[in-house]
């Protein structure tokens, strides 16, 4: 939330063009009240790309199905998983994972009201439920209603005692439970998820389920994106240097500045992006003193990419 909005989703698919991208977490509320156009918009590049959701409500969910692929989206998938103090006092994300079957009746309503794959992201359990039998519990209802795919995020969820920010982080990792998972149900495609960072854990993950989705490191640092068209599908990557990828964007940020966005929300997308290069520092300083004085262009942005000395040097990027 906040964070992977069309700007971010735009730049991922430039760095790699096999990942399924995931929008934001939208509320059903949000998209049936709200100002749907600009929730829903996205580039025609961003495909494959998945509508997220945040909802209880089985016919709010339905009808917002149906906007999904109405709009264009190849997927949507509803959100068991986040922490969020906003999510709790809605009644969904985490804490539906204590109403299994509440779960499996929207899910049933979504899949009936559109064509295109419904999927659910969840937690291993939350607070006192023990994993294993939580996460079964949950997944068999799933599968009972022909659920065919679900993301896990292999930590406890912990809504009583731990921040949002501290439930990233605190509850230890329990990626043998995810394996087990697709042991015990070798028809659900299931998709690891949770504390991965580099691309020896992702083809480990890959030898035990099906898929991995990446979420904070994909954003601090996605120049890990730009390898996995080469490392995992054989593919030659997009661009062999950060600063390629970094001027790759110059169009589509001046097509938007065009449209009134303002540079800041684009720019704010990039500064991952050099990790590992001399002279990241002064880029990222340049930005944050001139991205968001009026009349700001992509002049700025050119300027703040002269203090990456690899521009001149070939120096790469290092993945930690």
């Amino acid at each position: 939330m906040d964070w992977t909005d069309r700007h971010c989703r735009y730049f991922h698919r430039l760095l790699c063009r096999n990942a399924l991208l995931y929008t934001e977490m939208l509320t059903t509320g949000a998209l049936l009240h709200g100002d749907t156009k600009r929730f829903l918009r996205f580039d025609k590049t961003e495909h494959p790309v998945a509508l997220q959701l945040g909802g209880s409500n089985a016919t709010e969910l339905a009808s917002c199905a149906q906007i999904a692929e109405r709009t264009g989206y190849d997927e949507v998938n509803l959100n068991c998983g986040c922490p969020s103090d906003r999510v709790q006092s809605g009644a969904f994300g985490a804490c539906l994972m204590q109403q299994p079957e509440l779960v499996a009746d929207c899910v049933s309503a979504m899949q009936s009201s559109c064509a295109i794959p419904v999927t659910v992201k969840c937690r291993i359990g939350v607070d006192e439920q023990d994993e294993v039998t939580a996460l079964q519990s949950f997944v068999e209802q799933l599968m009972d209603i022909g659920c065919k795919s679900i993301t896990v995020h292999a930590r406890k969820a912990w809504l009583k005692g731990l921040s949002p920010k501290e439930n990233r982080d605190i509850p230890p990792l329990n990626y043998e439970l995810v394996y087990q998972l697709k042991q015990d149900f070798p028809d659900l495609e299931v998709v690891i998820n949770g504390g991965i960072k580099d691309l020896g854990q992702i083809k480990n993950h890959l030898e035990y389920v099906d898929g991995v989705m990446i979420g904070r490191e994909a954003y601090h640092n996605p120049w890990l994106l730009a390898q996995i068209d080469e490392q995992l599908f054989g593919e030659a990557p997009n661009f062999t240097s950060p600063v390629d990828a970094l001027e790759a964007m110059y169009p589509y940020i001046e097509s938007q500045l065009a449209q009134g966005e303002k540079l800041g929300a684009m720019t704010r997308h990039l500064l991952g992006l050099f990790q590992g290069i001399s002279g990241t520092r002064r880029f990222k300083q340049y930005l944050s003193e001139h991205v968001h004085k009026p009349g700001a262009n992509l002049d700025v942005l050119v300027a703040a990419s002269q203090h990456l000395r690899s521009k001149n040097t070939g120096e790469q990027a290092t993945v930690y």
